[in-house]
């Protein structure tokens, strides 16, 4: 018997350390993403070939069968034979009522592979498991020869956990081209991911041409160019600055995009952002925002500091009547049963200022804002389901009351408000960010590129289960299910979409689709790699960030403890201490390494001898401060001795950092010492609020209560609030001085002022090696 040697040994090795049992009969996991219910492996093989034969029931549709057969036309350069009768057939798609809808039932032996299902959803789902079970090269774009085309004998029953299982793309703050669009799509769809959150309005730009409000792309769609970093972005200088960056799409262009996904069992669902996020469209209309504002209203090119005030006036009826346009013809484009129309992080002071605003709070009877907005998004959500669909909002709406049937999605933190929607009656999607917004480092930050927040890795999300063990049996029968975020602030290409959403979304796959408590981290990997190979013949520029060396250094009794990890458990981690890369043969990492003086550790991940991640590269620097204790609340403070300098990225886990605060620590040297000079690692990001100090005063002592003064530096407003992200070292030297103890006491700058983007917000201080000469 012979088979594809790559995809057996990748199929064999998923088998023997992806097994697991269910409570019926013992199954092992198949190479395939998402896990199926239940599968039963033979021993065996199914060839196709030229005289492969295919019958489907005429219930089912030729769309989906005609997908299945142009992709053996194009990479293997077979026509799968169409024929009458099912006896004729070696591949028989047949129907059956009485499965569930997307559920369906695979059957392959030696000579026959039967599917059965009960509507088209079920019959494509299937395909998308055949898909993965042939070898890679079926995903080619082009003919691939030599290949043998088989499959293993199995038997598969599967059905999905969640009815909602999905995918958010921001095309507001990067223009995602069409093309792009519609790759993921299909890319998602063959992970069984079926409904597509479609970002189209936000203060970055108005994607979608609605033809009785041109102005919505004509101006709304561009801003002005800025190549900072998102945060970072200046706002325009006024309304005789260019506007060239954006894009939009077209109304043919959504019908194409709807009608492509909908082949796939894709559900498009688009959102128009509503009260705020909504200066591309009140730059086309200004009219329909709060007479109050007194600045100029533009696309915004970044977080827009102040100008992000703007929202639609709650008070206008005019208001109403253009959203109400609006939807009409969004709702002519997407058949979609669903409408999201946001109502998140909404700035309420303008409405506090705004005669009418004010007027109609009065006139409905209430006293605060939030209410207001909540008879904003009702009112909105009645024309919607008066027109027959459903609405989606964010879970900013349980701050007030939400509308009867509408759906809550739950983003904030761990999305409790989700939670808490669903206490309130109604049905929720759970998209946590701290857990599911794709657009979070998705590895060690050293390697990635520049985003902000945190790390959501690819073990982050497998590891999710969205039913918490505290919720209520009745909410938790509310939960629809689970979406991952791509939000594209930091985007600025379609491959960095692609790097930002493979491989996690394979992961949210899982989630989505497999039964609660299977979970088997090695298992889904080998899965995974098996997976990677259909996507580098897809062309998509998945992350390798899987591969990536963490690290943790530590002072431990005047030593330094380095420890190495990865994600990935079937990996080797190798390293070197002679300033060279690290190979194949280099010392083989076990445990932790003591390091007592300056020294250089290099070190990556191997994999069957080959190097699969970058090299890590630690410069661990020695001076009178290296190792030694520092005393302080923060559990981080050993940091500022640990002999790492963090990067510009001050969320990478080197930086020691107190918010809004004023700060004092201690640096015990161990013994009285001699020293000149001293320097604290310092850094700034702008546009996320990290500033210097208003001043910082280094004081020196032998018992750690008498302290003097030994230098002191104060920072000018300019100085503390400089623009730009970068790391610097602020210095005191020419010291002459003597002590065992160093005490750092820092006073913060405040409330950023009214010119910050993140006006009235306290400021950030982040500090790493402190550096004693």
């Amino acid at each position: 018997m012979k088979i594809h040697i790559n995809t057996l040994v990748l199929f064999l090795l998923c088998c023997l350390v992806g097994g697991c049992t269910d409570n019926n009969t013992r199954s092992v996991v198949v190479p395939v993403i998402p896990i199926p219910q239940k599968s039963e492996i033979s021993q065996g093989i199914f060839s196709f070939s030229t005289a492969t034969k295919l019958y489907k029931d005429k219930e089912f549709s030729d769309a989906v069968v005609t997908q299945f057969a142009d992709k053996f036309s194009k990479s293997a350069g077979l026509v799968l034979q169409r024929v009458n009768e099912s006896s004729e057939a070696d591949i028989v798609f047949s129907i059956d009522s009485d499965i569930p809808t997307e559920a369906y039932k695979l059957s392959i032996v030696s000579d026959k592979i039967n599917v059965i299902a009960s509507d088209d959803r079920g019959l494509f789902y299937a395909i998308q498991t055949i898909n993965q079970l042939l070898p890679p090269e079926i995903d080619s774009p082009q003919l691939v020869k030599n290949i043998k085309w088989t499959i293993p004998t199995l038997e598969i029953e599967d059905k999905p956990r969640f009815e909602y299982r999905g995918l958010m793309l921001d095309v507001s703050r990067y223009f995602v081209p069409k093309e792009t669009v519609l790759k993921i799509i299909n890319a998602a769809a063959m992970l069984k991911i079926n409904k597509l959150h479609f970002h189209l309005v936000d203060d970055q730009g108005w994607r979608l041409e609605i033809k009785k409000y041109p102005k919505l792309t004509e101006v709304g769609a561009w801003r002005v160019y800025r190549d900072e970093p998102f945060p970072l972005r200046k706002n325009p200088t006024g309304p005789g600055e260019a506007t060239p960056v954006g894009g939009y799409y077209t109304q043919e262009d959504i019908k194409e995009i709807v009608a492509f996904a909908a082949d796939r069992q894709v559900e498009v669902i688009p959102e128009i952002e509503m009260p705020a996020h909504t200066n591309s469209s009140l730059a086309a209309y200004p009219q329909f925002a709060c007479s109050v504002i007194d600045h100029y209203i533009a696309v915004l090119p970044g977080m827009g500091g102040r100008n992000s005030n703007v929202v639609y006036c709650a008070g206008n009826d005019s208001v109403y009547t253009f959203l109400e346009d609006v939807t009409d013809e969004v709702m002519s484009l997407f058949p979609s049963k669903y409408i999201h129309i946001g109502g998140d992080e909404a700035n309420k002071e303008s409405w506090k200022k705004c005669p009418k605003c004010q007027r109609r709070m009065r006139a409905e009877g209430y006293t605060d804002e939030e209410d207001l907005q909540g008879y904003f998004m009702n009112r909105i959500c009645k024309y919607i389901q008066g027109k027959g669909r459903q609405v989606i909002g964010w879970d900013e709406w349980t701050n007030s009351w939400v509308p009867d049937d509408a759906v809550i999605f739950g983003w904030q933190g761990l999305g409790e408000a989700g939670y808490k929607a669903a206490q309130q009656g109604h049905r929720f999607v759970m998209t946590p960010s701290n857990i599911l917004y794709l657009n979070y480092y998705q590895g060690p930050q050293w390697f990635e590129p520049r985003t902000y927040f945190g790390n959501n890795t690819l073990k982050n999300v497998y590891d999710y289960e969205p039913v918490q063990p505290e919720w209520d049996k009745a909410s938790a029968e509310k939960l629809m299910g689970v979406q991952g975020s791509m939000w594209a602030e930091f985007m600025d290409s379609p491959k960095s979409v692609e790097y930002m959403v493979f491989p996690r979304i394979a992961a949210l796959a899982d989630i989505a689709w497999a039964q609660k408590d299977i979970k088997d981290w090695q298992g889904f990997l080998n899965r995974l790699d098996v997976l990677c190979r259909h996507w580098e013949y897809m062309n998509i520029n998945y992350s390798h960030s899987m591969y990536n060396l963490d690290h943790l250094v530590r002072p431990e009794q005047g030593k330094l403890k380095v420890a190495l990890s990865c994600i990935r458990p079937d990996v080797e981690i190798r390293y070197t201490m002679d300033d060279a890369d690290p190979t194949s043969s280099s010392v083989l990492y076990k445990d932790s390494v003591m390091i007592t003086g300056e020294n250089t550790i290099r070190a990556a991940a191997f994999k069957d001898g080959e190097r699969v991640g970058e090299v890590l590269t630690l410069n661990l620097e020695w001076n009178k401060a290296t190792a030694k204790k520092v005393i302080n609340d923060n559990p981080n403070v050993y940091m500022l001795t640990n002999g790492v300098e963090g990067t510009d990225k001050h969320t990478d886990f080197e930086w020691c950092g107190w918010y809004d605060q004023d700060v004092s620590f201690v640096l015990d040297l161990g013994q009285k010492e001699d020293f000149n000079k001293i320097e604290i690692g310092h850094v700034v990001n702008y546009g996320m609020g990290v500033h210097y100090p208003a001043s910082i005063t280094v004081l020196v002592s032998d018992d750690n209560v008498d302290f003097h003064e030994i230098g002191k530096k104060e920072y000018s407003r300019d100085e503390i609030y400089k623009y730009g992200i970068f790391r610097d070292k602020i210095g005191f030297e020419q010291l002459n001085a003597a002590g065992r103890f160093i005490r750092f006491d820092i006073e913060s700058p405040g409330k950023t002022p009214d010119f910050h983007h993140r006006a009235g917000q306290g400021a950030w201080l982040y500090f790493d090696e402190i550096k004693v000469f």
